[in-house]
């Protein structure tokens, strides 16, 4: 068997492993757009539900969902990206910190449910948050922050030392080579990994059912201490605890899910088109 023979046969095998994941996904997205596009209107975006969820729209579920995303984000982000920043630039390569590299790795595969009893546990009982929005917010940073911290620390170590060198041959500090020099290049993939978790926070259940999701809310939140409606958890109330909802309206209602998570996939991929873009400039 020839060296080109086996090259073929190598990227034939990954091409059928790759259409194997993609079409089952392909097949799920049209599914769902076929058989909710017709439930998408005005009145089922911005209206509010009525009579048990089964007449109205999605809005508060939609406020609550963003709201919610844009909380998570905000705590993780920042704490990821420092983690990362810490790990790579400051902190020595010893046993701790393979240990602390190992732990990340770890609660990244941790259940959901398991960061949501934390959550209960933590942020609604112990600091007496209550089921608000900022437990939610903190539930799914813990469940994020994992995946921020290893994204964040891959696109850090990408930049070469080069650039490091010379920054400090020119005067420059430490932090001052890090915040204007190694940030910079690296934020494409500091991106991709807050779309991953942007991702990841969106389409969980168990972590909101237990710290922020209402039942039943047809009303807009005020403060971050409300409870509030979340799309994901209403998704799998219509879906089996209404009885008679059409499949439409749960299509319809999981097709406007995938649309506000792609709002902020596309907003992120944005930012990161224009980090690299500005980087080659």
């Amino acid at each position: 068997m020839s060296k080109k023979f086996k090259e073929k046969l190598a990227f034939a095998v990954l091409a059928l492993i790759t259409m194997c994941v993609v079409i089952p996904a392909l097949f799920i997205l049209l599914y769902i757009i076929y058989n909710g596009i017709g439930t998408i209107s005005w009145e089922f975006i911005f209206a509010s539900p009525r009579k048990g969820m089964t007449e109205g729209g999605i809005f508060p579920a939609i406020v609550g969902t963003m709201s919610l995303i844009l909380g998570t984000i905000t705590f993780a982000l920042p704490l990821g990206v420092g983690t990362a920043i810490y790990l790579v630039e400051y902190a020595k390569k010893n046993l701790l910190t393979k240990f602390i590299s190992l732990a990340i790795l770890n609660l990244a595969g941790v259940p959901s449910v398991v960061y949501g009893l934390f959550g209960l546990g933590l942020f609604v009982l112990l600091l007496g948050f209550g089921s608000s929005i900022l437990s939610g917010a903190l539930t799914l940073s813990c469940l994020i922050l994992p995946i921020i911290i290893k994204s964040s620390e891959a696109a850090i170590r990408s930049v070469p030392d080069l650039y490091r060198e010379a920054s400090l041959a020119l005067g420059a500090t430490k932090w001052q080579t890090i915040y204007k020099v190694v940030l910079p290049t690296a934020m494409p993939g500091i991106i991709t990994g807050a779309i991953l978790g942007i991702g990841r926070a969106a389409g969980e259940t168990a972590a909101v059912l237990l710290t922020v999701a209402a039942f039943f809310l047809p009303r807009l939140p005020s403060s971050i201490m409300d409870q509030v409606m979340v799309l994901s958890y209403h998704l799998y109330i219509i879906s089996s605890q209404v009885p008679g909802m059409p499949d439409a309206v749960k299509n319809g209602t999981a097709l406007v899910l995938l649309g506000v998570v792609a709002i902020f996939f596309f907003t992120a991929t944005f930012v990161r088109i224009k980090y690299k873009l500005a980087n080659r400039g």
